[in-house]
């Protein structure tokens, strides 16, 4: 009997905050289940962003992924269904206290990775959205994905960060995950009127030698009205700039897989 494929895991990591890493994770998820693909997103952030731009209540969450994490509760347990033909393992404000229970844990890098191996030939893609930091999750989900995406923001001050991150990167795939690819760098928040923001986006591929995905993802307040439905902009705006350009990122992604 053939063995059933395991997912792709793609982190969506940057330890700088506001460089729409939830947006992404929300958009690219919804993308990849309009072209048929069965989706798990991984809510990774004590704030619970994610959890709430699917229409889910943070406070009315039973069991999350912070139970799963500290071995409480199954994963199946945990995963609930979100709009937009996506499943989610959702996030609490309990998750701000895991980080410190699991840093005695021999293992601890690996528990994500172990929770999601009972779940991956469920899914074709599981997206992680990780917590803007270098703590114990964002390296616990750099060992268990198999793709990195990095959203950065079309500004010269978000270069701050990105070099850190991707010293980590290599520190993760030469002791603990040595199968772990970037995707890209996914230009956010572009204003193509801008003179300063085209600079940046010129100087990305050259300056860390990654693929940058393409097209850039504009600054439009769409995104910022789409969390309030409870909905991903694909679904509130599905026309807009902004839909189309996930939609064709998505196509990147899933095709560099």
């Amino acid at each position: 009997m053939a063995r059933a494929k395991k997912s792709a895991i793609i982190a969506v990591a940057n330890q700088k905050g506001g460089v729409a890493k939830t947006t992404s994770v929300a958009s690219i998820g919804a993308a990849m289940a309009e072209s048929g693909k069965r989706v798990l997103l991984v809510d990774l952030d004590p704030q619970a962003s994610l959890t709430f731009s699917l229409g889910i209540d943070p406070d009315a969450v039973e069991v999350s992924i912070h139970e799963v994490l500290l071995g409480q509760a199954e994963v199946a347990e945990a995963i609930l269904e979100a709009s937009e033909g996506v499943d989610l393992l959702p996030s609490t404000i309990d998750l701000a206290g895991a980080e410190a229970q699991l840093l005695t844990r021999p293992g601890r890098e690996f528990v994500l990775q172990s929770v999601l191996e009972e779940v991956r030939t469920d899914y074709d893609v599981i997206l992680l959205d990780c917590s803007p930091s270098l703590g114990v999750l964002t390296l616990a989900a750099l060992t268990a994905a198999t793709g990195l995406i990095i959203p950065m923001q079309a500004e010269m001050l978000s270069h701050r960060g990105v070099g850190q991150l991707l010293d980590t990167v290599r520190d993760v795939k030469k002791l603990l995950n040595k199968k772990l690819k970037t995707i890209g760098i996914l230009p956010t928040m572009y204003d193509g009127r801008s003179n300063h923001a085209r600079e940046v986006l010129d100087d990305l591929g050259g300056r860390y030698k990654l693929p940058v995905l393409s097209p850039p993802i504009p600054r439009t307040v769409r995104f910022a009205e789409a969390p309030a439905a409870g909905r991903s902009i694909l679904d509130t705006a599905r026309s807009s700039k902004g839909a189309t350009a996930y939609r064709e990122v998505t196509e990147s992604i899933l095709a560099a897989l």
